[in-house]
């Protein structure tokens, strides 16, 4: 049976053209974050410029300060699912609690038209009230003293990006603001310095040691440090300077008795000690030269601007109380010094004296009255073992430790670990099926319920409790990411779907695009589901001349044309014309959406019951975009025979998608292999040429030789 092809062809259109129309309008615009800055803090009268290397802003009211405000993408730029980074605004009280992570830009395909955005909304205002140096984990986990927060149904790994961007944007900007500890001081203890650790050393065996670590600069490496910029002339050396001392410094640790003690003697090293507080640390810098590393810049109540030290990523200045004047070195051998200072590290910095730190040098050209360039020279250091002994840690700082430590997408990897466990074997149970299938498909009773088991599992355990639902928007994501900044975490961050598309890829090339539509597309799985069900109750089929549904092939493949095109102005506009698809609808969000959007994929699958998977075969551009590299299949596994087509017509009748052309050739373009040809070709009471060799065979056959019958003489 068929219906009028006009009719057929405008229903397709009509659905097309409906909701690319109505995906156009324009999204309604979102507060301002200015506006959203005075309703959290509606006493606010004054804020200020973004100051500093995160444009941080204060918040004031009159003289007092309310609190901090910044833009996360200033401070953690990290691309969430979309490839581009999510912009948040977060406030932060004075004494480090978040005030409001207000959303301020997204890119996120899951969010543009599929997950309501007030729920990524609602799901940054949920960390009012947690401290900037708290962990907060997504869902759930075993550390007692983390926050939990709950996930956005459908859009699981989206919002752990955010909770990484709110949480290591706010902590890096407390922690440069002085208000809380540096993150990787958390990740271990900090060393205690052994006081019995003593021993007489003179200069020579400290430099040998790494005890003192120097810094030797020429003025030809500072004029090369300088090339390039426009202080590049500007105080050069001339030639037969190149080789002058520009800077010889050399820096140590002081709270290490043997350090300490052999620099500045018994009676110093023990006033010194007796004068810092707990959790305060002292260091000598000491240099001779032409460059003065204290300068003449700073004043009463300033900063030293031409050195200063850098551990976990947080900078430590010293201002004139933080300096002391050193009158000599004591230590055996040691040089005269022009330059002898001693600077106090405070207990806010939180300075581990285990860990490596970097001492940097700062040297300025004047380039104007009041313009200059400046270059550092840095000089590691490490403090020797011998000197300290770091507390052990317990297993649940260790369990903790090595949680944070590991990549967002590992993270997530470790959390989603039973549905990657089902998914892996379900996949090789798949390939069992594929490479064994002349053996199941001998088999076709056993193989049809196996097919439909697999199906159901496809549509509720893939699709909707994993979402692994792959679409047109992964792979315009992918071409985009190829041409501008390609990052593997970012397609491990679903793990699910990243399993399934690199199982894709490696069966297109083995059997082409088949395998994914036909038995791991979730909406495909249960189209078919449908479909067979109306069968099943002898619901009437209709079918297209074969002609017209030969052209109507072409849709979708204009329609991911059409959608690649986009991308290139505007990935964020394609993936909204990319709601063709009715995946987000009827998988990720199980048809709890707008009623337009639910209209569409029900009318889809109302369709799909009189004519099988009417969407896969001319509409679903993913499907059109997994057969352009199916060109490059490797095997043709699919068995014909010299009848196909001439005379024999019965697997291209049968083929319920018409994936065969009516001269018997497989379109592997459009085949969904779901082998229901290869059953026919393997049954001897189905197959045309098999049915006729069989009936050859046994007229063939001789007849069985009759036994003759031997009466016996009853009076015998």
């Amino acid at each position: 049976m068929s219906v009028p092809i006009r009719l057929m062809q405008n229903l397709l259109w009509r659905f097309v053209l409906l909701f690319l129309l109505g995906l156009s309008l324009p999204a309604a615009a979102d507060d301002s974050g200015l506006q959203r800055l005075y309703q959290i803090l509606p006493d606010a009268t004054t804020i200020t410029e973004p100051e500093g290397e995160y444009a941080i802003r204060k918040a004031m009211a009159g003289e007092k300060l309310l609190g901090y405000v910044f833009e996360t993408i200033n401070v953690a730029n990290i691309p969430a699912y979309s490839g581009k980074p999510i912009n948040m605004q977060v406030i932060l009280s004075p004494e480090a609690i978040i005030l409001d992570a207000w959303l301020l830009e997204h890119h996120e395909p899951i969010l543009l038209v599929g997950i309501p955005e007030q729920k990524l909304v609602d799901f940054g205002v949920a960390y009012q009230g947690i401290k900037a140096d708290q962990r907060v984990v997504v869902g759930s986990t075993k550390d007692e003293n983390a926050v939990t927060v709950d996930a956005i149904t459908g859009a699981t790994v989206t919002v752990m990006v955010v909770n990484e961007i709110i949480m290591k944007a706010t902590h890096t900007v407390a922690a440069s603001l002085g208000l809380v500890e540096a993150q990787l001081a958390q990740k271990q203890k900090p060393a205690n310095i052994l006081p019995e650790a003593y021993s007489p050393a003179p200069w020579q065996q400290l430099t040998g040691n790494g005890s003192i670590r120097r810094l030797h600069l020429l003025r030809s490496q500072v004029d090369e440090a300088f090339k390039g910029t426009e202080a590049e002339a500007v105080e050069k050396a001339t030639p037969d300077q190149l080789n002058d001392t520009f800077i010889d410094l050399y820096i140590a640790y002081l709270n290490a008795p043997t350090i300490g003690r052999n620099l500045l003697g018994d009676s110093q090293y023990r006033f010194l000690m007796e004068d810092l507080k707990p959790g305060e640390h002292a260091i000598a810098v000491l240099a001779n030269g032409m460059f003065s590393f204290k300068g003449s810049g700073y004043v009463r109540g300033g900063i030293f601007d031409r050195i200063q030290l850098r551990q976990f990523g947080d900078v430590i200045s010293f201002r004139d109380l933080d300096q002391q004047r050193l009158y000599d070195v004591m230590a055996e051998g040691a040089p005269e010094f022009k330059e002898k200072s001693l600077f106090i590290i405070r207990d806010k910095s939180h300075f581990d004296p285990g860990t490596d730190w970097t001492f940097e040098l700062l040297v300025r050209r004047q380039t104007g009255p009041v313009d200059g360039v400046f270059t550092s020279f840095e000089l590691g250091y490490q403090l020797p073992e011998v000197y300290f002994e770091r507390p052990p840690l317990t297993e649940a700082e260790l369990a903790a430790i090595e949680e944070a430590s590991r990549p967002l997408w590992l993270n997530i990897w470790y959390q989603k670990s039973f549905q990657i466990g089902i998914l892996i074997t379900a996949l090789g149970v798949l390939l069992v099926i594929l490479f064994l299938q002349d053996y199941f498909t001998s088999k076709p009773a056993f193989l049809h319920w196996l097919r439909r088991g697999y199906l159901l599992f496809t549509v509720f355990f893939i699709g909707w409790y994993c979402l692994g639902q792959l679409s047109v928007v992964n792979v315009l994501t992918f071409v985009h990411s190829l041409m501008q900044d390609f990052r593997w975490e970012l397609f491990l961050s679903d793990p699910v779907i990243f399993i399934l598309w690199a199982f894709t890829a490696a069966t297109i090339l083995l059997w082409g695009r088949g395998v994914f539509c036909g038995w791991l597309c979730p909406f495909g799985a249960l189209q078919e589901l449908i479909n067979e069900a109306a069968r099943k109750l002898k619901i009437r089929q209709y079918e297209l001349p074969f002609a017209v549904h030969e052209r109507l092939w072409a849709v979708k493949y204009i329609i991911l044309l059409g959608l690649f095109g986009l991308s290139l102005e505007s990935l964020a506009t394609a993936e909204r014309y990319a709601e063709v698809e009715p995946f987000k609808t009827a998988i990720m969000l199980k048809f709890s959406r707008e009623w337009g959007f639910v209209f569409y994929a029900v009318l889809l699958l109302v369709i799909n019951i009189f004519t099988r998977k009417v969407y896969c075969r001319y509409i679903c551009p993913l499907g059109a975009a997994l057969a352009i590299p199916s060109k490059a299949r490797l095997f043709d596994w699919l068995k014909r025979r010299k009848e196909c087509g001439q005379p024999c017509q019965l697997c291209a009748n049968e083929c319920e998608i018409q994936a065969i052309h009516p001269d018997g050739r497989i379109n592997h373009n459009e085949c969904h292999y779901c082998l229901d040809c290869q059953m026919t070709y393997h049954n001897d009471n189905k197959c045309p040429p098999l049915v006729v060799k069989r009936k050859k065979q046994q007229r063939n056959k001789p007849a069985p030789e009759r036994i003759p019958v031997v009466q016996m003489d009853p009076q015998n």
